[in-house]
């Protein structure tokens, strides 16, 4: 009877450290999934602030090309009036 209690504490010991382990194992790729999903959209932040800031100039440079182009008229009248 002794021995089978000892036999049934080792399986029992055996399973613990196993379950433990496989724990241990899910803890560890959730953190790793969490820190990627963090650098994944931290990433995605970065580039949509890069595209709002290139397209923001290059709605800079078309308000100043269109600026330019309306004072050519008017310079040509002036001349021909003047």
């Amino acid at each position: 009877a002794i021995d089978n209690v000892t036999t049934t504490r080792g399986a029992l010991g055996a399973a613990q450290n196993r379950l433990t382990s496989a724990i241990s194992s899910i803890l560890n790729t959730r953190e790793n999934l969490s820190a990627a999903e963090s650098r994944i959209r931290d990433v995605d932040v970065a580039i949509e602030t890069a595209d709002l800031t290139r397209n923001s100039i290059l709605q800079q440079a078309a308000v100043s090309v269109l600026a330019q182009a309306n004072t050519q008229p008017q310079l040509a009248l002036s001349l021909l009036q003047g």
